[in-house]
């Protein structure tokens, strides 16, 4: 009898299906793929087999109608390359959810009184619970004796204490509304400071972290001996750092502020501080690459923008050596910080005092794995570590089936 080894990991947001199947043997990947744009009139399924004779992207353009839809012709092409949903070496799916609220602290597996919670949590999560709930109604149909595994991107900042996790606002307010801080991208900053540590020849427990998540949303996290205590997003992801369309911190009043004299209400608002503001806000780009380019060739609204992304950044560096009172490494993940050498660099200059800096020839070089771009002498280590929340999401659901 075959032992199931693999694992399709779906990440459903509202008009896209990203997937990875993985073989837990080797944690290799056998396929990776994006649906894009469902619901609308051409959408986009790019399916890259990367095992056999057959190994390239297909591609397939037109009319998707929803996730159904989306998720059947994702079990068509992995059918074509003999990877199809209906295998018995499949042995689990696993769902990355974006809010699992204060209850979900583990991966779980998904039962009606889970989803049930997922759905309660709509409110704090209106953008992406819906989509993730999606995933999993779909998955689920099409595959009713899978177990279907939920990774919640909050369950790694669950350990957080709660001088760090409470807002300081009327109590029996906060709990009857469920505001509190809950953090994201916690995948990406459970694997980032295992890898971390690994990269230092310690354990996770020996370790304490700062881990920069940059990409088009971006994040903060303070890990202390593998454990999260603060992180930068909040009650939801618009909390913290300067990020491609989100302002990150602001004045509360400023709300109230744009609603009296702007006249401007609430979902207009929600609008402008979600998808208007942010780098994009600041100068017209959301893509860093640009920024640094135009900032380059003497953009002032670039600049200005650069160094208020970087000037936030020295903020929290700054914060979380603060709460962690020792710090191990400093390390740079995700798009951004994976790739921009400016955003390294910036980010650390003039934090000397704190035991940081970057070697200029380690930060410029190329390099796809986990690295060391800080000087051999340095107090601190500044490390540039590739995430893989793909990775994480399929090696704890793995975890949980083979457990049982």
């Amino acid at each position: 009898m075959t032992t199931p080894t693999r694992v399709l990991v779906l990440n459903s947001g509202s008009s896209s299906v990203k997937y990875q199947l993985l073989d837990m043997r080797d944690t290799s990947r056998l396929a990776v793929g994006l649906v894009e744009r469902i619901g609308e009139e051409t959408s986009r399924l790019k399916h890259t087999p990367l095992t056999g004779e057959g190994a390239g992207a297909r591609v397939f353009e037109g009319p998707i109608a929803d996730h159904a839809q989306a998720l059947a012709a994702v079990a068509r092409e992995l059918a074509e390359d003999g990877l199809g949903l209906d295998s018995p070496e499949l042995a689990a799916v696993g769902h990355r959810v974006v809010h699992g609220g204060k209850y979900f602290t583990v991966p779980t597996v998904i039962d009606d009184a889970v989803l049930k919670e997922i759905k309660r949590l709509i409110p704090v999560a209106p953008l992406h619970n819906p989509a993730n709930v999606t995933g999993i109604e779909v998955a689920t149909r099409m595959r009713p004796d899978l177990p279907q595994i939920a990774v919640f991107d909050t369950s790694f900042h669950t350990t957080m204490p709660e001088s760090a996790s409470r807002y300081a606002i009327d109590v029996g307010t906060a709990d009857e509304h469920r505001i509190h801080r809950y953090g994201f991208h916690g995948t990406s900053h459970a694997y980032v400071s295992r890898e971390t540590a690994k990269l230092l020849g310690k354990s996770p427990e020996e370790v304490n972290v700062i881990v920069l998540h940059l990409g088009n949303g971006a994040s903060a996290s303070a890990v202390l001996g593998g454990r999260c205590v603060d992180t930068s997003m909040g009650l939801t992801p618009l909390e913290g750092l300067v990020m491609g369309t989100r302002s990150g911190d602001i004045d509360p009043a400023v709300i109230f502020h744009l609603a009296r004299v702007a006249g401007m209400d609430i979902d207009t608002i929600d609008e402008l501080l979600n998808k208007r503001s942010g780098m994009v806000g600041l100068c017209g780009d959301n893509d860093m690459r640009e920024i640094t380019r135009r900032m380059y060739e003497g953009d002032d609204s670039a600049r200005l923008a650069f160094e208020i992304y970087v000037h936030r950044l020295k903020k929290y560096i700054g914060a979380y050596s603060a709460v962690l009172g020792h710090v191990d490494a400093l390390t740079f993940t995700a798009g951004v910080g994976e790739n921009s050498t400016a955003v390294r660099d910036a980010a650390v200059s003039g934090l000397e005092g704190f035991g940081l800096a970057v070697d200029p020839a380690l930060n410029e070089a190329r390099a796809d794995g986990a690295r060391l771009i800080s000087p051999p002498a340095a107090r601190v280590a500044v490390a540039v570590v590739p995430t893989d929340e793909e990775l994480e999401i399929a090696t704890s659901a793995y975890a949980l089936v083979t457990a049982a």
